[in-house]
């Protein structure tokens, strides 16, 4: 029996159609490389499964093949797929995340940093519950930052985000599609930049089809209650609607409920569509609910390539929009 053997840099070069040299860079994040370069080099690492030696690979490059991930998303409901995403990304390139929890407190957000910077990553990636700008941490710390889901308030850092208003333009256009032209928006609290962001681009849909919205928009809270609560407030303005866009599927799954029991039927009377794809409501509603899934698994695997380039010397600064996509259930067919 004879032990295959381990591939060697040579041979991820070979595979790649580059130089040792180049090949060497790639994997280490070293010199200024075309992405696409970089990406045949680490997929042909994958293919062969090469696995370099980490340690050695830290004395060349000075770099300690780590980045820290901050949150302040207790729960885990956005920052869980965005970690997944991160983690499966980063892998790729020998990278390990450290995972720090700061629980909306900035005294405990400062501590991970100086615990992180101590530890010398190469990286932080920083999320958040929600999804409005927040402050920069990027005089804080000498390595690059990239913010997902949560942008950052500076526009030159290196944000990524849901797009917003893209997912409000598929709700939009997808009413539109199964017949409803008398169309609400239920969005979530004012202060909140993507419940105006989804509303923009609902009208925008709208719009496009020579039509708005049939009643003035709603804001309320994030909650079932709340879907109750403006569900009621519809029916009560006596304005006639056959679709309803719902900013969040908490709201979507309260607004049900109060329809059926009003008995108003949907879809049949009026279809709805909701915002996150979370499962745990769109399902366990009756009907289940149409939603627009923010595709935070990309968000998380975008945000860690753009931080793998960056600590690579190539920074990407600005907003980097992820497209939502929609997922169609019985509360629109």
């Amino acid at each position: 029996m004879t032990n295959t053997p381990r591939p060697k840099l040579a041979d991820v070069a070979r595979v790649a159609g580059v130089s040792t040299g180049t090949a060497s860079k790639a994997l280490t994040g070293r010199g200024a490389l075309r992405r696409d370069t970089r990406e045949r080099v680490l997929a042909a690492a994958e293919k062969l499964g090469y696995e370099p030696n980490v340690a050695a690979l830290g004395l060349v490059s000075g770099r300690s093949y780590t980045v820290g991930l901050i949150t302040s998303d207790q729960l885990g409901r956005f920052s869980v797929p965005v970690m997944l995403g991160a983690e499966d990304s980063l892998a790729t390139g020998q990278m390990a995340i450290l995972f720090c929890d700061a629980r909306e407190d900035p005294v405990r957000e400062r501590h991970w940093i100086r615990t992180l910077s101590a530890r010398n990553v190469d990286g932080i990636l920083v999320t958040s519950l929600r999804s409005d700008p927040r402050p920069s941490l990027s005089d804080l710390v000498s390595v690059p930052v990239v913010y997902a889901y949560s942008p950052s308030e500076r526009p030159d850092d290196i944000s990524v985000v849901p797009d917003d208003a893209q997912g409000g333009r598929l709700a939009g256009d997808h009413l539109l599609e199964v017949g409803r032209t008398r169309l609400a928006y239920v969005g979530g609290p004012a202060s909140y930049t993507a419940s105006h962001l989804r509303l923009r681009g609902f009208r925008e849909a709208l719009a496009a089809a020579g039509l708005d919205l049939t009643t003035a928009p709603l804001f309320v809270s994030w909650e079932e209650e709340a879907g109750r609560q403006a569900a009621r407030m519809l029916l009560r303005r006596g304005d006639e609607f056959d679709g309803v866009f719902c900013a969040s599927d908490q709201i979507a799954r309260g607004l049900i409920d109060e329809l059926s029991s009003a008995g108003v039927s949907v879809p049949d009377d009026v279809a709805v569509v909701g915002f996150d794809n979370w499962d745990i409501m769109t399902l366990a509603s009756r009907p289940p609910i149409t939603s627009i899934d923010m595709n935070l698994t990309k968000v998380g695997d975008v945000a860690a390539r753009l931080l793998t380039e960056a600590i690579a010397g190539e920074a990407s600064p600005g907003e980097h929009r992820v497209e939502c996509t929609l997922i169609v259930r019985g509360s629109t067919v």
